[in-house]
């Protein structure tokens, strides 16, 4: 009987280049002050990257590399799984851990965010005070890191299996079966 190789690799390589490219995001955003509220195209640009972009590109290359280098040529649709949503597990939770460390670190970023959503909901002539209450009181408990490495995770464990699924049913190649 034949050792079977191991996907965690592959996922685990790819899944710490996502969760890096995410981190060097936020802090090239903080240190040039480019902030996605005010300035949408970034806002955007960075969204289309972590949600869309960089967790197809990653699945993929996870995948085709564990099936071209490491198990070869096959990769089943079971495996393209558990590489992508570990791909997007580890880059989510690299990123809110380093997310939560940066705010604990540096309060006053998330107090500027604060501030500047007060100020937008403000400008808004039909939203009343209570409102605006009530929408920061809701943003400062999804920052709490208790609440947001679990939600990070969970968002990105269900990203990965979206696009592990799409992904998988590209690069499949499954062993001729010998019995």
């Amino acid at each position: 009987m034949e050792a079977k190789t191991s996907a965690s690799k592959s996922g685990l390589q790819f899944g710490l280049l996502f969760g890096v490219l995410m981190i060097l995001e936020m802090v090239v955003g903080y240190v040039m002050k480019i902030d996605p509220q005010t300035n949408k195209s970034y806002g955007v640009i960075i969204s289309v990257l972590n949600y869309l972009i960089f967790p197809l590109t990653f699945i993929y290359l996870g995948c085709t590399n564990f099936k071209l280098k490491l198990n070869s040529g096959f990769i089943s649709f079971g495996e393209c799984l558990k590489i992508g949503v570990s791909i997007c597990v580890i880059a989510g939770l690299l990123f809110a851990l380093f997310s939560s460390a940066f705010n604990y670190f540096i309060p006053e970023y998330m107090e500027g965010i604060y501030r500047k959503m007060r100020s937008i909901l403000l400008e808004n002539p039909k939203v009343t005070q209570d409102q605006v209450d009530v929408s920061l009181a809701m943003m400062k408990k999804f920052s709490n890191p208790l609440f947001s490495i679990p939600l990070t995770i969970i968002m990105f464990a269900f990203i990965g299996l979206i696009y592990s699924l799409i992904v998988g049913a590209i690069v499949k190649k499954d062993a001729n079966q010998s019995f």
